[in-house]
Order: structure tokens, then sequence, then C-alpha cells
């Protein structure tokens, strides 16, 4: 036992709680819980993004995807700049108009009351199940550092996140987010120089090995319409494609996102947060990279066994290898990663519940009344979460099960925005047929086909507005007839 590591961990532990407690005071209406009151600079937001976008699935799942691999899943990355230029064209200057508290006011604006509820409650079955599949991806690293899997560590990170935002609200989530996000890079800087220095050629050799065995290789042009093709998660099509609609719907429909971006002080500033957090994006998924790369050749020199599954690799050897100190700082720099994370699901699953659900069938309430809901919806989804952590515990990479719940679910979500941004002939009635179709279409896909799950949200896309605009066609058909 490393007890001076431990000390770290329980530092940062007290210390992050004790920082995102402390804006507790500022909590006084929904507009600064949910919104953070709407003076967060761009910057901070932008961070705020990143911390979202990444969580413990990155931190440990993106080595084992380049140890066992190669750069490819860097396709997806540039996917994700083409996304947020299509947010802030079609989805911002909606956001924008008028004080909106979550996403899916827009579908209640635009269609009716029912498609609001209908993609708010996706939504809140989307996060719950991948943010299970990350409260989960916590209890890797607690074993490593234990020995063990024990529960009751699981519990004490999900309730200390819980803690600070539950008192402290979006303020809290954002500015815990952008310390955590500057302790999770910097621990993973050190570790790729500690891991360097492993390496007796250094740098040079590690370059001359990955070029030999074809590591490098980031690009994968291949076409062709065979099953085969759609299998491969990571060709340029499916990377590239695959990144674009992913982030589009996270970033454009999900209140996880979308929440910070309505957090901004206008939307010129929300649309400077959007297009930073790209290049941190970018410089995390490379880093982390080329952290797995390191490790393949450290282990290939040494002749050790790498730990299995995968997803145990990166956080192992830290543990293992790392000088005392340096170790416990990038534990806590990966648990920093689960906290930030698993914070802004609690606070956008609240947010939904209360603003989408409560608010509506319960109107005309005072304002206390419905913040002091707020909290209490944030302690219960911290208990949902916990739950499906726990029946998560099969899963085998905890980055592409993450990803690949939420593609399923985010087809439909995109496909019914775009609609709602794009038409102006299709109805609430059409839009919810193409919603279920894209929904059950994906299902489909995911349970009875080998297709990657890269492709899912732009199948699900596809579905859900062609069949919407084929239905609002037939409904209208049928109305005109009648009335004739």
């Amino acid at each position: 036992m490393r007890y001076f590591d431990l000390a770290v961990i329980v530092l940062y532990l007290i210390g992050i709680t004790w920082f995102g407690s402390r804006f507790k005071e500022s909590q006084k209406s929904l507009r600064d819980y949910f919104l953070g009151g709407r003076n967060t600079p761009w910057w901070a937001i932008g961070f705020s993004i990143v911390s979202a976008e990444t969580s413990t699935l990155t931190v440990i799942g993106t080595p084992a995807l380049s140890y066992y691999g190669n750069f490819g899943f860097l396709q997806v990355v540039l996917g994700y700049l083409l996304a947020r230029i299509f947010i802030s064209t079609l989805f911002l200057p909606h956001y924008f108009r008028g004080e909106l508290f979550t996403a899916y006011e827009l579908m209640e604006r635009r269609f009716g009351p029912r498609l609001r509820k209908l993609t708010a409650g996706t939504f809140l079955l989307l996060r719950a199940l991948a943010e299970g599949v990350r409260v989960f991806a916590i209890s890797i690293v607690v074993s490593i550092i234990l020995g063990t899997g024990e529960v009751a560590s699981i519990v004490l990170i999900v309730c200390l996140t819980l803690f600070y935002t539950f008192e402290g609200g979006m303020t809290a989530v954002i500015w815990t987010d952008v310390v955590q996000m500057v302790l999770y890079v910097g621990g993973a800087i050190v570790s790729l120089f500690v891991i360097l220095g492993k390496i007796p050629g250094g740098w040079p050799e590690v370059w001359q090995a990955a070029d030999t065995a074809g590591k490098l290789h980031i690009f994968d042009f291949h076409f062709a319409w065979t099953m085969e093709f759609f299998k491969q998660p990571y060709s340029f099509w499916a990377g590239f494609l695959g990144g674009c609609f992913l982030t589009t719907a996270s970033h454009g429909t999900e209140q996880l996102m979308v929440q910070r971006l309505l957090s901004a002080r206008n939307e010129r500033e929300s649309r400077l947060a959007l297009f930073s957090s790209w290049i941190v994006i970018l410089f995390q998924f490379t880093l982390f990279l080329v952290i797995g790369l390191i490790l393949w050749v450290y282990y290939g020199n040494t002749g050790q066994v790498p730990p299995k599954p995968a997803d145990r690799i990166y956080p192992q050897f830290i543990w293992n290898s790392l000088p005392v100190g340096v170790a416990g700082l990038v534990i806590a720099a990966i648990l920093a990663a689960a906290m930030s994370n698993l914070s802004a699901a609690l606070n956008a699953l609240a947010s939904t519940t209360i603003m989408d659900f409560y608010r509506v069938m319960r109107p005309g309430r005072q304002e206390s009344s419905y913040l002091r809901l707020a909290k209490w919806a944030t302690v219960a989804w911290g208990g949902v979460l916990f739950v499906i952590g726990l029946l998560a515990r099969s899963v085998s990479s905890v980055l592409e099960a993450g990803l690949g719940i939420a593609s399923i679910l985010y087809g439909a979500l995109l496909g019914v925005f775009l609609l709602g941004v794009l038409t102006k002939n299709v109805r609430e009635r059409a839009a919810m047929i193409g919603m279920t179709a894209g929904l059950a279409v994906n299902l489909y896909i995911k349970f009875a086909t080998p297709v990657a799950w890269t492709w899912y949200v732009l199948i699900g896309t596809i579905v859900t507005a062609g069949t919407a605009l084929i239905a609002s066609w037939i409904l209208r058909e049928k109305s005109i007839g009648t009335t004739a």
C-alpha cells in the first residue's frame, strides 16, 4: 500500500469537494443553479465542455486504442470540428432566442409539448445509461489502487461529486471542471515523460518502432459496399462522418452540452467556447494516443505481459511504475476526469427532470420550491447512476461501450432537431413517428448486426428525418382528402 500516493489522492478529493461547495451562496434561482447566472467567461465554458466531453473512459480507454491499434481514432476527432461548424450555424441562433433552460424547450416551441417530453425522456435514458458505464470505469481505477473492486470506494467518489454539485449547481460544475481538466491533462503530460524516460532510446526509438509497425497510421480511405467495411469503426468515412454526427448530436441536442452553451453570456461567447474546446480536445486525444504508443514500446522492450483487459494498461502502469507522489497525482487526475463528467451529468439530468417534466406538470409554484426539488433530483439521479454503474461491470471496452450506448439514441435526437430547424411543414405527430423509427432501427442494428458504433448516429438521423418527412406527407394527404 503506497500511503503517500493515497494521501495525495485523499487531499485532492477533499480539496475539490471543498472548492465546489464554496459556490453554494450564489445559488439563489433556477437561472443560477442550471445556467450559472449566465455570466461565466467563454474560456471557462470551453474547458468545461472539454471536461464534459472527456471522462475516465477517455483517460483509460484511449491509450488502449493506440496500444492495440493505431492513431485511426483521430479521424473521429476531425469529425468533431465539422460538427461544431454545423452547431454554431444551425442550433446556436435558435438557443439564444429568448432564455432557454434546456435544449428540449426548443422542441416544444417548434413542434409541441409531447415531442418536448419525448426528446427530454430520451436524453434522460441516454445519459443515465452512458454515465452509468462511466461510473463503472471508476471501479477499474479504484480496484488497481486498493487491489479490490470495493463498491464502497465508488460510493465515496459518487457522494463527494454529488455533494458539491448539490450545493454549487452549474457554477460549481463549470469551475471544478476547469480545475480538474488542468489536473488530468497535466497529469497525463507528466506520466508521458516518465514513461518515455524508461525507454533507453527515448522518443526516436518509439517513433522508429511505431513507424515500422504501422502504428502511426491515421487515415484509411478504403471504401466498399460490404458488411466488412461497415464493421470497421475507424475508417476515414466511419470515423469522420461518425465523429461529425456524434458530436452534432451530443453538443447540439443533448442537455449535458447544450446547458454549457446556454450558460455563456451571449451567442458569440458560446461559439468561442465551442470552437476553442475542439483545439483542446484534439491535443488531449493525441496526448493519450501517444501515451498508449509509448506503453506499447515499453512492454515490447521489457517483455512484460500487459494487464487485461486493455482498459487497465495505463492506470495499472501508473500505479505500479511511476515514482511515489507522481503516481498519486496522476491517479487523482484520472479521478478528476470521472468527477468532472459525473457532476456535469447530475446537473443536466436534474435540469431536464425539473424544467421539462415537473415544472410543466406543476406550473405556477414559487421558484424556491423548484430550486429545492432540483437539488433533490440531483441526489436521486446520483443513486440511479450508481446502480447502473454496478450493472455495467461486464463491458469489455469502457470507451467504446459508452460511445456505443450514446450513439444508439443520438441519431433519433439529432434527426428530430434537424427537422425542427430546417423544415417548416413537419408537425409533431410526424416527428414523433420519425423519432420512434430511428430508435427502433438503431436498436436492431446494435443487437442484430455487426455494424460498428460509428455508423449509428448517421443511420439513426437519416431514418428519423426520412420517416418523419414521409409521415408528414402521408398525414397531410390524408387530411386534405378527408376535408375534400
